[in-house]
């Protein structure tokens, strides 16, 4: 049986920033996934993914989504690739909504850099979007989007630069604490380390053994859409910032033409739920395309019903929709990073950092003790995210 001082296992986006951040502090890391290195069968692929900084969500995410960009942007001069791109992000919604006052409450506290316009500013300004009068628009120039394979290889590369060894097509059967120390069962053989950490993704259910906590799997669609010929130069990547809009009828997402395909649309959304990851699912329900064309007929000028690509990805919802991240409750060697719920992608580079942190001290200085999964096991069940305890708190 093979010995490791930490085994990491998932290695999409937050599995493979962990084993990078171990690595290059010297760690022997192994990573373990069934599927090859940048797959679609899970959460980290598709082209892009939004990164911003006004954090509608929570406030409390804002300080690690800064540290998040700080990191991205270390990752680019490791490896020489480009990966975040500020192309800006604008924003439609009710005043009355989660988004728009979420987005700006954000801002005011930590004191980002926002802009708020009248629907007819914005669509003076971005002649594509059709945006209801009693809406409010906050653009936020931060906010952009990740190449999010070229992450995962970036953070994959660097891992094994710095001596991990990365291994696909291994599936993982369960892992078992003895002592201080973790063995990890797989199809080709038992592996043994003095810290494991769990990526599990849509596998969380099954891989993470924290029955207190009921994720739930929902499939996504992602669809690429041709702009009709007169109006292509309108969503160029220069002329159109990456937009979002919170309605009645759901929050509907989408990107400038990066290549092409066309213009990339999506809803945050709906979902469909999946009781097997592996199952095939490679047909979206009539409903699922329906809905983001119905909203972008409504929304977006000159876009048609072109569509020139699509596919899935999994969302791993955890109960409040919040992120569950921190050390195992029962298992002090195991950090578990799961339920990132649709929004977590542009977090993975801070969240290696974090999980190497846990995995090599047992605690970390970054603020993630309302993220912690110790809020599921009081008595009173799932407690509010934003009810903080100190960073790293949850570390005993």
């Amino acid at each position: 049986m093979q010995t490791f001082d930490a085994i990491v296992v998932g290695t999409g986006g937050m599995g493979a920033a962990a084993a990078c951040h171990l690595a290059r502090r010297g760690g022997r890391v192994l990573g373990l996934d069934r599927f090859p290195l940048v797959h679609d069968h899970g959460s980290s692929h598709g082209h892009t993914r939004l990164i911003r900084q006004a954090y509608y969500e929570h406030p409390d995410y804002v300080p690690l989504v800064l540290r998040a960009y700080a990191a991205w942007r270390d990752l680019e001069a490791a490896s020489g690739r480009r990966l975040c791109v500020e192309s800006g992000l604008v924003m439609a919604g009710s005043e009355t909504g989660e988004v728009v006052p979420g987005a700006i409450a954000s801002a005011g506290i930590h004191q980002l850099d926002i802009e708020t316009l009248t629907p007819f500013e914005a669509e003076a300004r971005w002649p594509v979007l059709r945006v209801p009068q009693d809406f409010r628009v906050v653009f936020e120039p931060h906010g952009g989007y990740l190449f999010v394979e070229d992450c995962v290889r970036a953070h994959a590369e660097q891992a094994v630069a710095h001596g991990a060894d990365l291994r696909s097509g291994t599936t993982v059967y369960g892992w078992r604490a003895i002592g201080n120390d973790v063995v990890v069962d797989t199809d080709a053989g038992r592996f043994a380390a003095a810290r494991l950490v769990l990526c599990p993704g849509s596998w969380a259910p099954d891989l993470l053994r924290l029955p207190q906590v009921p994720f739930v799997v929902l499939r996504k669609w992602l669809f690429w859409y041709r702009p009709t010929p007169a109006n292509a130069a309108h969503f160029a990547p220069h002329a159109l910032p990456c937009f979002a809009f919170d309605t009645r009828a759901g929050f509907f997402y989408g990107f400038p033409q990066l290549d092409d395909r066309g213009v990339k649309l999506a809803e945050h959304t709906a979902g469909r739920v999946v009781t097997d990851p592996l199952a095939d699912g490679q047909d979206p329900e009539p409903a699922d395309q329906s809905r983001v064309e119905a909203w972008a007929a409504a929304h977006l000028q000159g876009l048609g019903h072109d569509c020139r690509s699509r596919t899935a990805c999994l969302y791993t919802m955890s109960p409040d929709s919040h992120f569950v991240l921190g050390l195992h409750p029962e298992h002090p060697q195991v950090a578990i990073a799961a339920g990132f719920s649709g929004h977590g992608f542009k977090f993975a580079s801070v969240v290696g950092e974090i999980l190497a942190d846990l995995a090599l001290t047992g605690m970390t200085a970054q603020p993630i003790g309302f993220l912690s999964p110790e809020r599921f096991c009081g008595s009173g069940g799932v407690r509010s995210a934003s009810a903080q305890v100190a960073p790293g708190n949850e570390c005993g």
